[in-house]
């Protein structure tokens, strides 16, 4: 990709600073007039604003290189309980006024909904602290080049590593803005940093692929080039020489990547949108027993830095610390201001879903909770669509390692786990200090009663 170097080295990202957000909120202020004088009788607008760096190498070469500034205006307008919406990525004056004329329109076109209409004034944020969720990279795109390049050769350095499929650097920073029409008008700004690596090995003529990535909203705290290299290399030969389980039922381990998705099937089934169209099987279990006693599931939406943090949900409510689950019990929903009037319950502050769930944990890592199970199977990835919510049906294939006596013993692939999530819930024996804290869910390992394996 030929280019000037001077344009490789002088591009980095701004700081949003507090005249930024001034224009911004007073761009919502501008929508919301506007919908007034169209004729709506309630509104809100969210603005978002960003720009981002991201870079690609594959073999020592540069494969993508980005750079992205963007912005969009989304509004939502009522004339009376019919509702309209409309979004555009240019927010001039004449671009707001055919937006909100075009969510006007689509209002007069649908029918009432008692259940649509903004938050209560009583419900909205009435702090917008500072979670420390913004911090910007100063990389160029020449660091950004030259970081990627470390991170693919510390992982090429085994000559079974044959192929890579890249090695990417990103960083970006975005505002967010949200106003409505009872008053609220909130804004805060964040930043997302990430470095990952793919590689391929082979032996004996078989190949195996996988990765690693970090993610960070500090980049000072990210894993540095090199260990992000070394670790998907590690991970790729791992997986050499894999071989298929026998059929039969194994205790399970799930790591980090893997368990996280699992507690993601929970969340989902108890979301608000889930609920009401009654398309989840944990649809009526509200106080009832769905893990074992020793489970607390609760989120930190406020968690200063976290990777899902933010001080209100998308309908403009203030988010809380709240458990979702105590001893075991299912105590709460994760609820929208919508789902929740649809359901006849309270909004809990999910508009947009949970930030920073996270699950009761113990001492052992994943390598104690190793030695614990003793003999099992250690999944590390899982593939396919076959989670059905609906009924709880759990069919997935899979690929780890054999764990005997404790200890890891040999790879394993093509196989497939079957279950239901409530049983797996419920059966959950225990949950390791190995947390990965890169998304909205903190988990770690997590140890299950025996499942159903189906394999040679």
């Amino acid at each position: 990709m030929p280019m000037n170097e001077m344009s490789i080295s002088a591009t980095t990202l701004a700081q949003p600073d507090e005249s930024e957000l001034d224009t911004l909120r007073e761009r919502a202020r501008r929508v919301l007039a506007e919908a007034e004088r169209q004729g709506a009788t309630a509104a809100e607008v969210g603005i978002s604003a960003g720009q981002g760096l991201s870079v690609t190498v594959r073999l020592g070469e540069i494969e993508t290189l980005e750079f992205h500034r963007d912005r969009a205006v989304s509004v939502t307008l009522f004339v009376g309980q019919r509702k309209g919406s409309a979004s555009s990525s240019d927010d001039s004056e004449d671009s707001i006024r055919e937006t909100v004329a075009a969510a006007l329109a689509i209002a007069g076109q649908t029918g009432e909904d008692p259940h649509s209409g903004l938050a209560e004034p009583e419900l909205l944020a009435q702090d917008i602290p500072d979670l420390d969720l913004c911090h910007v990279w100063p990389l160029t795109p020449a660091d950004a080049i030259e970081q990627a390049q470390q991170c693919e050769a510390a992982g090429r350095t085994d000559e079974r590593i044959v192929n890579s499929e890249g090695a990417s650097v990103s960083s970006s920073v975005s505002v967010r803005v949200y106003a409505n029409s009872n008053g609220f008008l909130g804004a805060y700004a964040g930043s997302h940093h990430s470095r990952s690596c793919v590689l391929v090995a082979e032996q004996d003529d078989a190949m195996q692929r996988d990765y690693w990535y970090d993610s960070q909203r500090d980049p000072a705290a990210l894993m540095a080039p090199a260990e992000v290299g070394q670790r998907a290399a590690s991970r790729t030969l791992a997986r050499l020489g894999a071989a298929r389980p026998a059929t039969g039922e194994y205790p399970v381990l799930f790591a980090p990547e893997v368990a996280r998705g699992l507690i993601g099937h929970f969340t989902s089934a108890i979301s608000g949108g889930a609920l009401y169209r009654k398309a989840s099987f944990l649809r009526d279990r509200l106080n009832s027993q769905v893990f074992p006693e020793w489970v607390t599931i609760a989120e930190q939406p406020r968690l200063r830095g976290g990777a899902a943090s933010a001080p209100f949900d998308s309908d403009g409510i203030a988010t809380r610390d709240q458990a979702f689950v105590e001893q075991g019990m299912l105590v709460r929903y994760a609820l929208g201001l919508y789902a929740a009037r649809r359901l006849g319950l309270a909004p809990t502050g999910n508009g947009g879903g949970v930030r920073n769930l996270r699950i009761t944990h113990g001492d052992e890592d994943q390598a104690a909770l190793c030695r614990r199970m003793g003999n099992g199977i250690l999944v590390t990835e899982v593939m396919g669509q076959g989670v059905n919510l609906v009924t709880g049906d759990y069919s997935r294939g899979a690929s780890g390692f054999r764990v005997e006596n404790g200890e890891i013993s040999e790879p394993l692939e093509e196989f497939t786990i079957a279950g239901h999530l409530g049983d797996m819930f419920a059966s959950l024996v225990a949950s390791g200090s190995d947390v990965d804290q890169r998304g909205h869910i903190h988990c770690g390992s997590l140890l299950l009663a025996p499942l159903k394996i189906a394999g040679r």
